[in-house]
């Protein structure tokens, strides 16, 4: 492939730097022609750069999924299986309620028809599946729970929490609420 030219990199580095602003005030459906308009680009540009609404999600948070990558696989050793699962799962909690669009990025199924596969959740589920393996091996962990279960779970908590005043605060309580179970202990 050969190398973009200068004027290309500019362009790409300044829709990234838009989208990621107005992904954070707007969520997942921000305007992509108001990232072009931002950005001082045509729309062409925008698609040229990013084909799909879903390939400028993951640009715009790739770092920070690399990041919990990062993260899950330090905890991947740990003595404690659950308490790691459950730290990475509050990591990933803590960041879908911050960053607006993440939630939507990870469980939508993208264009209808492209074939294409998120690679948010599917770096999110290699990432964490490990932790997830382990502790349903040692039995913190309900047999048949997957990490498509749990980011489901997570972007739900995300999506209802997004307007709340404190919606990391409230992420995490529910995030405990659901690792606790609704019954009463007795």
């Amino acid at each position: 492939m050969p190398a973009q030219r200068a004027d290309a990199r500019r362009n790409y580095a300044r829709i990234l730097a838009v989208a990621e602003d107005e992904v954070a005030a707007h969520g997942a459906d921000a305007s992509l022609e108001q990232i072009a308009r931002t950005a001082g680009v045509g729309s062409a540009t925008v698609r040229r750069h990013f084909p799909t609404r879903r390939a400028l999600l993951e640009a715009v948070f790739h770092e920070r999924i690399e990041a919990l990558a990062a993260r899950a696989g330090e905890l991947a050793e740990a003595d404690d299986v659950r308490a790691a699962l459950l730290e990475w799962l509050g990591a990933l909690t803590a960041y879908s309620a911050s960053a607006r669009g993440l939630a939507a990025a990870v469980v939508r199924d993208g264009e209808s028809g492209t074939g294409q596969e998120n690679a948010c959740a599917a770096r999110l589920t290699e990432a964490g599946g490990p932790l997830l393996r382990r502790a349903e091996r040692a039995g913190a962990v309900a047999p048949g729970v997957t990490m498509a279960d749990l980011l489901t779970l997570i972007a739900g908590i995300a999506l209802a929490t997004e307007r709340h005043p404190d919606p990391a605060a409230e992420a995490d309580r529910l995030l405990r609420l659901a690792v606790a179970g609704i019954s009463p202990r007795g």
